[in-house]
């Protein structure tokens, strides 16, 4: 019971700090642009990320030092490379200190190589999915635009078997009612599909392209979140207010079905977006293995370091 209550106490605390603090005003980026939140001091940037997403771990300037700091995180890796430093010594070995600091080196270069060819097969997924098409309204009509281009308040069409770009509020589709139905097996698993539907407003007044591009209801909702079942906000306009939640809400990830074609807006695009709030950041992977390595090598060290004190007197007889 006492888990329970904590868990309920930070949930609370959870909306309390998401709750409502998101603006967005539809076919307006002038609006839009102008949020910014502090980042440190007097230090700001812009509140609504973009809709370029980049998973890799490394560009063409930081990939060097910064996987030379993941291999040197490996407890091996920093003994041979202390052994390499003391063999540097003639005082205290007769071997060459190349003679160990090539292998390493070859392994180092072998590591680095598989790590190189895994993070260019996700600048190729990265730019495969910025580069997908979707219909913007631009103006008073729906232009071919890709998906980095979009931002926060576009309208978007979509149509059967598309793929949701962003986390959209839906306004209209073709279907009585303006039912949607989508698939999330992209987002958890699940392959029946879901149906998702508009406000009666929206889908009574926006029934034509001219009146889309009319359209200017402020949306306020909650902070980007992780919860993909979760979303509180309320549409604003002609003075009126109209609850929302998750059932009116596109996530991007999932695919349009047995519905010709629909309109969104989005409210979250991007690194805000839900399904990449669950991704989280990519992590040095490290097996078993190399953890048992990590344990062996520290207690050879440790074993090691006792005679360091014999190897001090052998030394200072010498000099």
């Amino acid at each position: 019971m006492g888990s329970l209550a904590q868990r309920e106490d930070l949930q609370d605390d959870e909306d309390k700090n998401s709750a409502f603090t998101w603006e967005v005003q539809a076919n307006n980026r002038a609006y839009n642009v102008q949020f910014k939140e502090k980042v440190f001091l007097c230090w700001q940037k812009k509140k609504y990320k973009t809709n370029v997403i980049r998973t890799a771990k490394y560009n063409f300037f930081s990939f060097l030092p910064l996987n030379l700091y993941e291999q040197l995180h490996r407890v091996s890796n920093l003994y041979f490379l202390l052994i390499i430093i003391l063999q540097s010594i003639p005082d205290i070995s007769t071997l060459p200190w190349f003679s160990l600091g090539a292998p390493m080196v070859c392994l180092l270069f072998i590591r680095a190589t598989r790590d190189l060819v895994d993070d260019i097969g996700r600048h190729k997924s990265d730019r495969t999915i910025n580069n997908r098409p979707c219909q913007i309204l631009m103006g008073k009509s729906f232009k071919r635009k890709k998906w980095q281009n979009l931002c926060v308040g576009d309208v978007v069409c979509l149509h059967k078997d598309n793929i949701v770009p962003a986390d959209m509020l839906l306004l209209a589709s073709t279907e009585p009612s303006s039912l949607c139905y989508v698939e999330t097996v992209d987002i958890d698993g699940e392959t029946n599909l879901k149906f998702r539907q508009a406000l009666m407003v929206t889908h009574k007044e926006l029934t034509s392209v001219k009146k889309m591009a009319s359209f200017q209801g402020t949306v306020t909702c909650e902070a980007p979140n992780s919860r993909l079942h979760h979303f509180v906000g309320c549409l604003e306009w002609n003075d009126k207010k109209y609850s929302l939640d998750i059932g009116n809400l596109l996530l991007r990830g999932c695919r349009i079905r047995n519905t010709d074609t629909c309109y969104g807006m989005v409210i979250y695009a991007g690194f805000d977006t839900k399904i990449m709030k669950n991704c989280g950041k990519i992590h040095l992977k490290r097996t078993k293995l190399d953890l048992l390595v990590n344990k062996l090598v520290v207690v050879v060290s440790c074993q090691q370091g006792c005679h360091l004190p014999g190897l001090s007197f052998l030394l200072l007889q010498n000099v």
